[in-house]
């Protein structure tokens, strides 16, 4: 199952209506189906626009109705573009955060998750990708990335000595030339 940084929902139907159409769609049983819904719902805090048009929802809970959508199918694979932006506040990252972490403690599900804000996901990796210039500049635990940048600072860090020329350096000079 893949979903996109920017899905296309439509705006007609509720929300409701979009995640039982979704489990129809990948036969998820009658039983677990309607259950699975109300759940997912209640997760991401959408009880109460559950029976409005999606239409009417601000762009998180189009977001969130989204997010709904990819769990809702039971994929044992998930590919998930950006699934911490658009719109998700506080609380849906919270959510959404603690659902995928049982999902990768659980091993139930392999998970792919791309984003550029490495701390969003340091704390659910079991590997991370690191992308450069379309190329894999590394591929390891987070633990290995620290330490390969001689294990200090975030993850964030570490990606950033791996990246050609760092990102660190034109930074600083930025910040030297705001002095002046």
């Amino acid at each position: 199952m893949f979903l996109s940084a920017e899905p296309w929902i439509g705006r007609l139907g509720t929300g409701r209506d979009f995640l039982l159409a979704v489990g129809r769609l990948w036969e998820i049983g009658a039983d677990r189906l309607f259950d699975h819904v109300e759940r997912l719902l209640e997760l991401f805090r959408l009880t109460s626009k559950a029976d409005v048009s999606i239409g009417s929802y601000s762009t998180g809970e189009r977001k969130k109705i989204a997010l709904a959508g990819a769990l809702v199918t039971d994929a044992t694979v998930m590919i998930l573009d950006e699934p911490f932006a658009g719109g998700l506040d506080p609380a849906g990252i919270a959510a959404l955060s603690r659902v995928l972490r049982y999902f990768a403690e659980s091993g139930e599900r392999t998970i792919v998750i791309a984003t550029p804000v490495p701390e969003l996901v340091q704390g659910l990796a079991h590997r991370v990708a690191v992308l450069s210039e379309g190329r894999i500049a590394a591929f390891a635990t987070p633990a290995e990335l620290r330490a390969s940048a001689r294990g200090s600072g975030s993850l964030q860090e570490a990606i950033e000595a791996l990246l050609p020329g760092g990102s660190i350096d034109p930074v600083a000079r930025y910040l030297e030339g705001a002095k002046s």
